[in-house]
């Protein structure tokens, strides 16, 4: 009885410390400037903590972490259920009490960053009118830069980029989270995210980012700025493209600027579908080299191999419900914004 008595007591102490920290995480997510006040002040040092720790673990432990818990919620209430000696309700109620702890974690570890202001607001840049005639001039500017920076990119110099895309942020000012060691790690789960189309990831439980290990040579550079992004605080997946776009195109290797300007290409030529009319659209991809070309249809190819209609159609769905969530209205077009962030800088 007394040992029962002492873990009721530790039980009530955990869960009304996690009541607290559950109200305070509310506060300031509506408090006025709480989460600008987080971004800025809290998670630099939450963050630089939990990245420092994980980058001299050589796999993805978040990706370990997501996987173990994910198995325990499921088991444990089963294991309870089938088992006379313990209490299902109680198991459920614990369960709920783990998902509250993790819920808590995520945003404490790097979740509140998604509150902060937007790019045009921290920097006092006015957004542009994305008129047909500013953007066929923007367009075509870019085809001419991709077209002129096109090189055959053999391998991914992990090395190599990540020098030139922290070098990049620190002189963009983006250096929130200072890692003595960083590494990117590859996605444990890498075929699901390949079926998923996810290329990259930010593991917020311990400030990680991963890679896709089906990841194309060409590809890696520009992605892995794009998760670099999102370890410095940055929630929104235009910006996270818009920082990784200046952070490459800007680099002095000429693969590296090659992999920036590619990367934004999809995003390119969605906006003139709408924007551009059926000539001028036609016009501005016969523009782009044949090598250009036939590496669109090759990486197209490529990924189809191991994309899945079905999983990739929920996973696109529920995670544009988070992104909703999360005070990003736009949901997954989000990552068409870095067009109006790189016009709207240029001008």
């Amino acid at each position: 009885m007394g040992k029962n008595r002492l873990k009721d007591k530790h039980t009530n102490i955990r869960r009304r410390l996690l009541a607290v920290v559950l109200v305070v995480t509310i506060a300031m997510m509506v408090i006025p400037g709480g989460n600008a006040f987080y971004a800025n002040s809290i998670y630099p040092v939450i963050g630089s903590l939990l990245a420092n720790a994980s980058s001299w673990i050589p796999f993805a432990i978040g990706d370990a972490f997501i996987i173990i818990s994910i198995l325990w919620l499921i088991g444990y209430p089963i294991y309870a259920l089938v088992h006379p000696k313990r209490k299902f309700l109680k198991a459920c109620g614990n369960v709920l009490e783990y998902l509250l702890w993790l819920l808590v974690w995520f945003y404490w570890a790097w979740g509140l960053n998604y509150g902060q202001p937007n790019y045009y607001e921290r920097t006092n840049t006015k957004p542009v009118a994305i008129d047909q005639q500013a953007f066929s001039r923007f367009a075509h500017r870019y085809v001419e830069a991709l077209n002129s920076n096109y090189t055959v990119v053999e391998t991914k110099d992990e090395e190599k980029v990540k020098e030139n895309v922290m070098s990049a942020y620190k002189l963009q000012g983006l250096n929130r989270i200072r890692v003595v060691n960083p590494q990117v790690k590859t996605m444990l789960y890498t075929p699901v995210a390949s079926m998923v189309g996810v290329t990259g990831s930010m593991a917020p439980f311990f400030c990680e980012f991963t890679i896709n290990g089906d990841l194309l040579a060409h590809d890696y550079a520009a992605s892995y700025a794009h998760e670099y992004a999102h370890l410095q605080g940055i929630t929104s997946e235009g910006e996270a493209n818009f920082y990784a776009y200046l952070a490459t195109t800007q680099s002095m290797d000429k693969g590296i600027r090659f992999s920036g300007y590619y990367s934004i290409l999809g995003h390119v030529f969605n906006n003139a579908k709408v924007l551009m009319n059926s000539d001028d659209y036609f016009a501005l991809y016969e523009s782009l080299r044949p090598e250009i070309k036939e590496m669109i249809e090759s990486d197209r190819a490529y990924w189809q191999e191991r994309y899945s209609d079905l999983i990739g159609e929920v996973q696109e769905y529920l995670y544009n419900l988070y992104l909703k969530y999360h005070r990003i209205p736009e949901g997954i077009k989000n990552y068409s914004e870095v067009i109006g962030l790189i016009m709207a800088t240029e001008k």
